[in-house]
């Protein structure tokens, strides 16, 4: 188990130990106050040079590790892919061969293809590489925000600061992640941080929906959606990604909210302290009734807010980490 990223790349979060996800939550609850400044900038990685490389369209995220960067003092290349070489056909070996000339510390990558964050932390091994999403394989970032959203929800309610809970409210938590598992990378990366940190995951999804393979996952798959939003503590829904073909898994958009939805009647089966997640974009009227997108319960906006502290400490415990004296 890796007990901590300083000085790594952050490619995934398997093989992650609850040590290195709690000093990861705990450096984004350091940064939190810094959102709240009239000048919102730690000069904490001043002189260093971070690149935004997304090879698929982003908004929250994109924005959220480029306005990372820039409050760490960062100064931030991106690459505009549309009007790039890679359109061209250059290789994506040759495109971070040419961010790299520049003189970079780290790359914030965002591709396609599964396993291309690896790649490139091969082709650059003395840059450090931010998995922003490849494929379906991981979004470690957005594991992390998710899993410190909610720690910070349950730490206000028992009035404790999350670095004082440390892993202790995910003891016994229930988590039920709904929806399109098959295709997402959110799954993957959200099962991995709640599982280490001490919950218990259910998964509920069309059979066409779950992954061919589920040997080895940390989860339970759940027999009775009703049953398991009873039994949930935590709803996390996932979008229908039909940019990867998830429409063609489900016989209409009707009969996967009928089956799979969170409508606002299955809401009512919910209890008042359940928190509601989604990673965003949603489809409203599809996987979320909008009703139930609003209620106070769902804290998505609250999600997209907290992608930059921690965004901020990834690449905070991963890039300081190659100051020339090794000290953070």
């Amino acid at each position: 188990m890796i007990d901590s990223i300083r000085g790594q790349s952050l490619l995934t979060l398997e093989g992650l130990s609850a040590r290195a996800l709690v000093e990861i939550l705990d450096t984004a609850e350091s940064f939190v106050e810094v959102q709240s400044r009239s000048v919102k900038k730690v000069p904490a990685l001043k002189g260093h040079v971070v690149a935004s490389l997304f090879f698929e369209e982003s908004t929250r995220t994109r924005l959220s590790f480029e306005t990372a960067a820039k409050r760490l003092s960062a100064d931030v290349l991106s690459l505009a892919v549309a009007s790039s070489s890679v359109k061209k056909g250059e290789s994506l070996r040759d495109t971070i061969s040419t961010i790299d000339a520049l003189g970079i510390d780290a790359v914030v990558m965002r591709h396609s293809s599964s396993g291309a964050a690896l790649q490139v932390s091969r082709y650059v091994p003395h840059v450090r590489v931010i998995n922003a999403g490849d494929g379906q394989h991981q979004h470690p970032t957005q594991g992390l925000l998710d899993a410190f959203t909610v720690r910070q929800i349950l730490g206000e309610r028992h009035g404790t600061s999350g670095q004082e809970s440390g892993s202790e409210l995910f003891k016994g938590l229930h988590v039920l992640i709904v929806g399109d598992v098959r295709h997402s990378r959110v799954a993957r990366s959200d099962i991995q941080a709640y599982t280490a940190l001490g919950a218990q995951v259910q998964i509920a999804a069309p059979g066409t929906l779950l992954p061919p393979d589920m040997t080895g996952w940390p989860v339970t798959l759940a027999e009775d959606f009703s049953e398991a939003l009873e039994w949930a503590d935590v709803v996390a829904l996932l979008r229908l990604q039909r940019e990867r073909g998830s429409g063609s898994f489900v016989p209409s958009l009707a009969e996967f909210t009928s089956s799979f939805g969170l409508t606002i009647e299955r809401a009512r089966r919910l209890r008042p302290e359940t928190i509601i997640m989604h990673p965003g974009p949603m489809n409203r009227g599809v996987e979320i009734d909008s009703r139930v997108a609003d209620l106070p319960a769902a804290v998505i906006a609250r999600q997209v807010s907290n992608g930059v502290p921690v965004r901020m400490a990834a690449l905070y415990l991963s890039v300081a980490g190659l100051k020339r004296d090794g000290a953070l």
